[in-house]
């Protein structure tokens, strides 16, 4: 799931939602980030190195376009992905909505509960015919709407089990900027993401 759910009028009126200590404690805006630090820059996003952190791109096949950011993490995968969304309302609430939808037409099964971040998913989702490891994949879906942005993640691996490595992923998720740019966009649309000059082609990259 590279993409957010189409077809459904852009809410006018949603709260946002996230944490109530973001803008201290993240995801941050590139306003409120410590621009001292040595991020690595991934247009949309940027991420803080740190020992261990396997950094991937996920390229669309067509247009060759930088669609996610996956990090890999105590044992875990954490995919990014920043999005544009209205300075007063958020996203989060109707896509929540919308990803349970698609993943109950795949044949999946989802479960809403509240997290650090605020409401999230729990998803069971069927793998694709003849792909390997065949049967159920398990997923969970954050997400937390910023000034301008709505910020996506999807953990998997390691952090669904053990709290240690949940505590890990979800610090990694809040070490994230969101640099959304001075260039109005719609709402809904994928903030442009860019493959750093040492990082050849989008290949795996540990940072």
């Amino acid at each position: 799931m590279t993409d957010l759910p189409s077809g459904v009028p852009a809410p006018d009126e949603q709260p946002k939602s996230a944490p109530a200590d973001r803008e201290l404690n993240g995801p941050l805006d590139e306003a409120e980030a410590n621009h001292v630090r040595p991020y690595v820059d991934l247009g949309g996003v940027k991420v803080l190195p740190r020992p261990e952190l396997g950094l991937r791109l996920e390229v669309e096949e067509g247009s060759k376009r930088v669609v996610a950011v996956a990090m890999d993490y105590a044992g875990s995968t954490l995919q990014v992905q920043p999005f544009a969304a209205p300075r007063n309302s958020g996203l989060w609430h109707e896509i929540r909505a919308q990803i349970v939808d698609q993943i109950a037409r795949q044949g999946g099964a989802t479960s809403t509960s509240v997290g650090p971040f605020g409401p999230e998913i729990r998803a069971e989702i069927p793998a694709p015919p003849g792909s390997e490891p065949a049967g159920a994949r398990i997923a969970r879906f954050i997400g937390v709407d910023g000034p301008r942005w709505f910020l996506r993640g999807v953990i998997s691996g390691q952090a669904l089990a053990d709290p240690d490595a949940a505590a890990k992923v979800e610090e990694l998720f809040r070490s994230i900027v969101v640099v959304c740019g001075t260039i109005p966009m719609p709402p809904r649309d994928l903030i442009p993401l860019q493959v750093p000059a040492s990082m050849g082609g989008g290949a795996p990259q540990s940072v």
